[in-house]
C-alpha cells in the first residue's frame, strides 16, 4: 500500500531562522516560503516547514538524511562556526552526524545505506535479530 515517505513536516517557532538552516547549513533547496510556511526538497526529499510551536520528540525518535562523506567532513568543520548541537555521538555502521535543528528537532545526517547496514549486521548482528 505504501510506496514511500511523501514528505516531512515539522513544527517551527520561526520560519526564518529555519529557512536558513535547512538551505544554508545543509543544502536544501528552497522553492517557496509564505507567512506560516515553506517548501524544501533534498533530492527526492520534500520538508514543509510549518510555523507552530515544535514540541519534538525527546526520544530516539529522529529523520535521518542522506549525506556526501565529503559534505558530513565539511559540516563537521563548520560545527563551531554554525553552532549546531550534537544530541547522539554515532555508534553504528556509517559516517553519522546526530544534530538538533533550531527547534530541537532530532536529525542524523548519514552516508550509510541499508544495504550496507544489512551488511554490517551479517558480520554483527543486533541480539534476537531475525531475517525475513
Amino acid at each position: 500500500m505504501i510506496t514511500g515517505i511523501n514528505h516531512i513536516t515539522f513544527s517551527v517557532k520561526d520560519l526564518n531562522s529555519s529557512i536558513e538552516f535547512y538551505r544554508d547549513v545543509l543544502g536544501m533547496k528552497l522553492h517557496v516560503y509564505w507567512d506560516s510556511g515553506a517548501y524544501l526538497t533534498a533530492g527526492g526529499t520534500w520538508l514543509c516547514l510549518s510555523l507552530g510551536e515544535p514540541a519534538p520528540a525527546d526520544d530516539y525518535t529522529h529523520v535521518a538524511f542522506s549525506v556526501s562523506e565529503k559534505a558530513l567532513s565539511e559540516l563537521r568543520a563548520k560545527r563551531k562556526e554554525i553552532g549546531f548541537e550534537e544530541w547522539k555521538q554515532n555508534t553504528s555502521e556509517g559516517e553519522s552526524l546526530y544534530i538538533l535543528d533550531p527547534n530541537r528537532h532530532r536529525l542524523e545526517l548519514h552516508c550509510g545505506t541499508l544495504p550496507t547496514r544489512l551488511a554490517e549486521l551479517e558480520k554483527s548482528p543486533y541480539k534476537g535479530l531475525v531475517w525475513c
